[in-house]
Parts: structure tokens; sequence; C-alpha cells
């Protein structure tokens, strides 16, 4: 049986105060993104979901992504849950905020996290070398399959993921997600051979506005808004 799946949207970060501060790489949270993140943090130990059972932590490598799982997840990697760095999580778009650090420079930002098994292509999401992180409308719903095709495979009882707002909404499950807010999922059921789409169904704990409930209700068609690019 697939596990259940927390997806968390990182806390606010420095480019979501202004537009202007999108040419800033890969920016770090804010201090009321980390207030976010501890306010996260405090809501998930009594009200996560099968906190219990979680087993695996996945998350972006972006700085505000990783800060996020820091510090609103410690209870859990202080337990023994580990933490995956996996780049197919990483936002849609080639802006400087968007891309991320080389994993060299991670491993001595954050040397709690193992970054040895990320795909040694990330940041890399313009040159051909990194098409599958390109932000092209396949690619990116490639991408989305091919993160919950590696999650379906699993046998953890509940993954919880760190990502972005743009990734989750238009690859993943199709709903909004607010800064430091999150929604549990289920697999839908595959019939026969198992062929098709992999899709999510949310769980009623956290329909609506979101667990936290910050963010936008409604419901998003996967490529909603992908048309645009190529």
């Amino acid at each position: 049986m697939p596990p259940t799946l927390i997806l968390i949207r990182h806390a606010q970060a420095l480019h979501n105060t202004d537009r202007a501060l999108h040419a800033v790489p890969d920016p770090p949270l804010t201090d009321l993104g980390r207030a976010q993140a501890v306010e996260l943090r405090e809501h998930l130990k009594a009200h996560l979901p099968a906190g219990r059972m979680v087993q695996r932590i996945v998350v972006s490598p972006m700085r505000r992504a990783v800060q996020t799982c820091l510090i609103a997840l410690d209870w859990l990697i202080e337990g023994g849950v580990p933490i995956v760095p996996d780049a197919r999580w990483q936002e849609l778009y080639p802006k400087p905020c968007d891309t991320g650090t080389p994993a060299s420079a991670l491993a001595k930002e954050f040397p709690m996290i193992d970054f040895t098994g990320l795909d040694p292509v990330y940041p890399d999401k313009t040159s051909p070398a990194g098409a599958a992180y390109a932000y092209d409308k396949q690619a990116v719903l490639a991408r989305g399959q091919d993160a919950l095709r590696e999650l379906y495979g699993r046998d953890e009882d509940v993954v919880v993921v760190v990502s972005h707002s743009g990734f989750l909404r238009t690859c993943v499950a199709g709903k909004w997600f607010g800064n430091a807010d999150y929604r549990g999922f289920e697999f839908e059921e595959r019939e026969g051979d198992g062929e098709g789409n992999f899709r999510l169904v949310e769980i009623e704990e956290t329909r609506g506005k979101g667990g936290m409930g910050k963010s936008k209700e409604g419901e998003v068609t996967l490529g909603e808004g992908l048309d645009g690019i190529p």
C-alpha cells in the first residue's frame, strides 16, 4: 500500500516579501518565515495526521525548503526520521530566486543533511543536461509524475515532503498552499495494470484551507497556467 503524503509549502522567504527580490539567488527564510516554521512545528506535533508513523522526510534542496524542514520537523529528525533532498521537488521557474545552490555549498551550510544522493545536475535547469528540470510544460508535468512515482513505490506509512507552491499546485496536488501550510493526501487507487497518471486525493483533515488554515480554497487542474510556456 503506498504511503500517505503530507505536503508542506516552505515558510515565507525573502523573495515572498517583494517582487524585486526575485533577483536574489536561492533566498533564505525571513524572520517571519522562521516564526511561521516554529508555529507549524508546534501545530504538527499536536495535529499531524498519522504523525507517529512518519518514516521519511523528502525536501526540495532549495534553501528556504531546507530551513523550513529543519525548524518545523526537528522533532521527527531527532527521532531518527531520515531527510532525503530530492531535486524533483524544487520550484518550477528559472528565475534566480527559484534556482538552487550547488550541493557542495549546501553540504557546508547544512552539515546535518547528506546531499551526496542529490542529482549531480542540480541546480541546472537551463542547459541540455538539466532538461528534466526545465521550465517547460511537458518537463514539469513529467517531473511531478516522476516525483509521485518514486513515492508510490515506497513502503513507508507516511512521507512528509517540503516543497514549493508552484510545483505542488500545478504539477502534483492541484491545490493551493500558503506559506508554512500543509495538506495530506492518499494516492488514488490504480486500476488494472496500473498505467496512467498518478493522482492524489486530499484527506478530510486538511480539505478547504489546509491544515493550518492559511491556504486558498479551490481545485486547480494540473498543468493550469503552464500553457504559456514552451
